[in-house]
Formats: structure tokens, sequence, C-alpha cells
């Protein structure tokens, strides 16, 4: 954690697409809880005032974070399942559980999370309900542009995607909170 630290991270995301030496993944085969070495990792990363993004993790790694820690977590990237209702996209009652304690869900762009409609005026759609399920301070952009995932549009079409919040009658304020404004409550309530 040291080396970590010291090379600048400060959001540490617990598994990608397997299940690891702290627990079950969200793609894995064990859909395990944290194990004992993952709770002190978490409690180690939580002390340090590092961001825990558990995008990857299983449903049973998120409810052992959130009985852990009283700082916010992320979900960096991922959808609604009450929108598209596929794996990748945890249950709306998870999502509730993660704003409940401060934190924020990045909505992401490609069509794993999304389901069909990709475009700025589809995210738009799953964004205005995602406010509608989580809040307006629990939602943000995820957009997983890391140049491995395939989107219908990338950072210099973001201007059609605010014209498509603005269309869906999402305010101002509202738009400024899913632009940036929640991810960096939270990065500003965690860091130190």
């Amino acid at each position: 954690m040291d080396a970590l630290e010291n090379a600048g991270y400060r959001v540490i995301g617990l598994h990608h697409f397997f299940d690891n030496a702290l627990g079950g993944s969200l793609h894995g085969f064990s859909n395990a809880g944290l194990n004992e070495f993952g709770k002190s990792v978490v409690a180690e990363a939580a002390s340090r005032g590092m961001v825990i993004d558990v995008a990857h993790s299983s449903p049973m790694v998120t409810k052992d974070v959130l009985n852990m820690v009283d700082q916010p977590i992320i979900v960096s990237h991922s959808g609604l399942h009450g929108y598209c209702p596929v794996k990748r996209n945890y249950q709306d009652s998870l999502m509730k559980a993660i704003a409940d304690k401060g934190g924020v869900i990045g909505m992401g762009y490609w069509t794993g999370a999304a389901c069909d409609d990709i475009t700025p005026k589809g995210i738009a759609r799953m964004i205005t309900a995602a406010i509608d399920t989580l809040g307006e301070d629990h939602v943000a952009l995820g957009s997983d542009f890391d140049g491995s995932v395939e989107t219908a549009f990338d950072t210099s079409e973001l201007a059609a995607l605010t014209h498509e919040l603005i269309a869906a009658g999402v305010s101002e304020p509202q738009i400024r909170k899913v632009m940036g404004e929640n991810m960096l409550r939270v990065l500003r309530a965690s860091l130190k």
C-alpha cells in the first residue's frame, strides 16, 4: 500500500475480471465476499483516505465494504439494473445502499451496461432513470473510455450528451452534478 500511495494512487479498484486474493469478482466463479486479507486491504485503504471502487467486485464484496467503511464508495463504471437487467449492473437495492452512504455510481456508455441504446440520447435516458432511482447526488459519468470498450461516442461528443440531458428535462444543477460535481464530492470527502 505504501508503494501504491507513494506512486500517487488514490482510487483503488478491488477486482477486475477474476476472483483474486481479496475475494470474489463480479465476473468470477466464487461469488464470495471479502476474505480476511481483503478486509485488511479495505481497512488500510480507508485509513489512508483512498477511494474504494467496487465496479468489478461481487455483490457480496460490495456489501462487505459497505459494512466496513464510513466513507462513500464508488462504482466507477456500470449501469442501473432496473434500466438494463444484466449481471454487470448491480441490483438497484445494492446501488441504493451505496447511495445511502453517500457513494456515487458512474453510468457506462457501452452495451454491457446500458443495453441497446448507447447513443447520447440513450445514455441520457439511463442517467435520468438513475437520478430517479438513486437521487441526483449519486449519479456520475462512467464512460470506461480506456480503449478496450467500444462506445458509440467519445469525449469530444459530451456536448451531445449534455444536449440530450437538457432535452430529457434534467436541470442545469443536476447536469453539473452528473458531469463531475458528485464525483468531486466523494473525492474530497475521502482524500487526505
